[in-house]
């Protein structure tokens, strides 16, 4: 019986190591390539960002425009907002990218560190943030194309520097991501 015995430990050590091995192996291939696919991810997020806060910034300058315009014809009771819109070169607004983001979010995102998933939230959340409010300034706009009230310029100013807080919002947190 104890060579017996012997013999089923003599064989089964070997198998159970090489199953040990054979896991250490596969797992740190997992991590390497998921540590490849998060910064393959990441890079890709942080290029669309840039490219974001670039608009943004160029946006910023469009959108003063429009606001020292709205200022200058702001009691011009003859210029229908459309006319202020339309010395000033129209609405302008930055496109938010986060597809890279939404893509890393929906098949990986436990690999990413907290402080960044909470960042890339922030933006994703500002970016919806915006999309309304562009959406209730252009509704807005397109509901008082030839009003010339001084009321109706006021609003616009408003809601324009609402826009432009929150785009300022983004921004910084983009910086954030940028600047890591």
């Amino acid at each position: 019986m104890k060579k017996y015995i012997k013999q089923i430990i003599k064989e089964i050590i070997p198998v159970i190591l090489g199953i040990l091995i054979a896991l250490f192996i596969n797992n740190w291939n997992e991590e390497r390539k998921d540590k490849a696919y998060v910064t393959k991810a990441y890079l890709s997020i942080k290029k669309d960002l840039t490219e974001t806060n670039k608009k943004i910034k160029e946006n910023f300058k469009k959108q003063q425009i429009l606001l020292d315009t709205v200022n200058k014809y702001i009691n011009d009771d003859k210029l229908t907002l459309l006319e202020v819109m339309v010395k000033a070169n129209g609405l302008n607004f930055p496109s938010i990218k986060t597809n890279s983001w939404k893509a890393l979010s929906n098949s990986k995102i436990e690999l990413l560190d907290y402080k960044k998933v909470i960042l890339l939230s922030n933006i994703d959340d500002g970016k919806e943030l915006l999309d309304k409010k562009v959406q209730y300034i252009l509704n807005f706009t397109y509901n008082n194309v030839k009003k010339t009230e001084k009321e109706k310029k006021e609003l616009l100013k408003l809601y324009l520097r609402e826009i432009i807080v929150t785009e300022k919002g983004l921004q910084e947190e983009i910086e954030k991501i940028i600047n890591e």
